[in-house]
């Protein structure tokens, strides 16, 4: 029996996928008995179709894909949630099975998209679309299922990652880092969905949904990026004992779940602040197998195409064996997210304050005011120029507090307008 299909996209992934075919067509049927043809690729690029020796397979209209009975399965790489959609969507309706690298469309649109596909008896995949060729889909749905899992917490933006290492290892400012990052093809032109967090958002959106069987959408997640870290405040963390990484958060609490994205410190002993570079890695606690991580490249046409062809050929498995969908929609709880008011953490908040007495004296009652308890106070600067740079860590701390805090400092008359920065802090 041979499984045919669609490829939609035929960019980067999408081209790693056809050269993974190309490559290993004939290992799939002998080790697995899995017969997999390429039928049909779209893009709107055809020179990408001739530079991986498939124009005869080419079409400018995805459905020529969709509507051709003798396809199995359509793979999605096109990426964003209108046209992307409507390719997925089409798909299932037409009776195929479905597999997608787009966070984006299952961060958004996910709940409609599993339904149709349980609706139409169709399977939809979409491990690439967190971690790149880190495989954590199917093992939160399949190997730790027996878990009830109360954390799911990682470096899931390749682009981040690889610019905060640059600019602790080297000392490059954020621009600097970011233009070093897109010249080597690791940040886009518009790197928003990156340094934003929006990218991580998506992804921590779809592993909390999984993770604790509750929808999560992106308008959940509470998301800040990277914009306003310094090499300053990396050196402070640095001589405070910890580093700082763009962390995606999911917590399972009693009253709901926890989840968003942000600058984080991490104490330099913890796994996940070893990882550097283009690198991700999703740190996962369940309740029976304690703490577990998944690290890897989270990135490029290589990783992310073994996560896609991974998936298609589980899909093509079941087929071949007349396995019906395995694995569907799980989210059967209605668990509440918690407003990121509520919630309780340490924190690392700097200011640029005028170097003149009473400052510190001022700042530190109106922590007291608000409860906010400061653990310790670092200065930096130089006295010449009048102005200083202090530093605060705080205990345990309530968010709301801490923006009370935070708005009324902003009122004294030595403190500089300029935004504050503010890291949270996990143990």
């Amino acid at each position: 029996m041979t499984i045919k299909l669609g490829l939609v996209g035929t960019g980067t992934v999408g081209g790693g996928c056809i050269d993974i075919l190309q490559k290993h067509k004939e290992d799939f049927k002998r080790h697995y008995g899995i017969d997999v043809e390429l039928a049909r690729v779209c893009s709107r690029d055809p020179k990408q179709a001739e530079a991986h020796g498939v124009s005869d397979l080419f079409t400018l209209d995805y459905h020529d894909i969709v509507n051709d009975p003798d396809i199995d399965i359509v793979i999605e790489l096109i990426g964003g949630t209108t046209v992307a959609r409507d390719v997925v969507v089409s798909a299932l309706e037409a009776g195929k099975n479905v597999v997608t690298a787009n966070k984006a469309l299952m961060a958004t649109h996910g709940e409609e998209v599993m339904h149709l596909a349980e609706k139409m008896n169709r399977e939809i995949a979409f491990e690439a679309s967190v971690g790149g060729g880190i495989p954590i889909i199917d093992p939160l749905k399949h190997s730790l299922i027996s878990n009830e899992i109360t954390s799911v917490m990682g470096i899931v933006n390749g682009t981040t990652n690889y610019m905060l290492t640059r600019m602790v290892d080297d000392n490059l400012s954020y621009d600097e880092a970011l233009k070093e990052a897109q010249e080597r093809g690791f940040a886009e032109a518009d790197p928003t969905a990156d340094v934003d967090g929006f990218d991580a958002a998506a992804k921590i959106a779809i592993l909390a949904s999984i993770a604790f069987n509750s929808r999560v959408t992106l308008d959940d997640v509470h998301t800040e990026g990277i914009r306003n870290i310094t090499t300053l405040d990396l050196d402070t963390a640095d001589d405070m004992g910890y580093v700082i990484k763009l962390l995606a958060i999911a917590h399972r609490t009693p009253d709901g779940i926890d989840v968003r994205v942000h600058p984080t410190m991490l104490p330099k002993a913890h796994q996940l602040a070893t990882v550097n570079g283009v690198f991700n890695a999703i740190y996962v606690t369940g309740d029976a197998v304690g703490e577990t991580m998944f690290f890897g490249e989270g990135a490029g046409a290589g990783p992310a195409a073994s996560a896609v062809m991974g998936d298609v050929l589980e899909v093509a498995r079941h087929l071949t064996l007349g396995v019906s969908p395995i694995v569907g929609c799980t989210c059967t709880d209605n668990l509440p997210i918690l407003p990121v008011e509520d919630l309780q953490t340490k924190y690392y908040i700097r200011f640029a304050v005028a170097d003149r007495s009473g400052v510190l004296a001022a700042m530190a009652g109106v922590f007291a005011k608000h409860g906010v308890s400061v653990r310790s106070v670092v200065q930096r600067g130089n006295s010449e120029h009048e102005t200083v740079n202090l530093s605060y860590v705080t205990h345990t701390a309530k968010e709301a507090s801490v923006r009370a805090v935070l708005a009324e400092i902003a009122g004294l008359e030595d403190v500089l307008r300029a935004e504050p920065s503010v890291i949270r802090v996990e143990g």
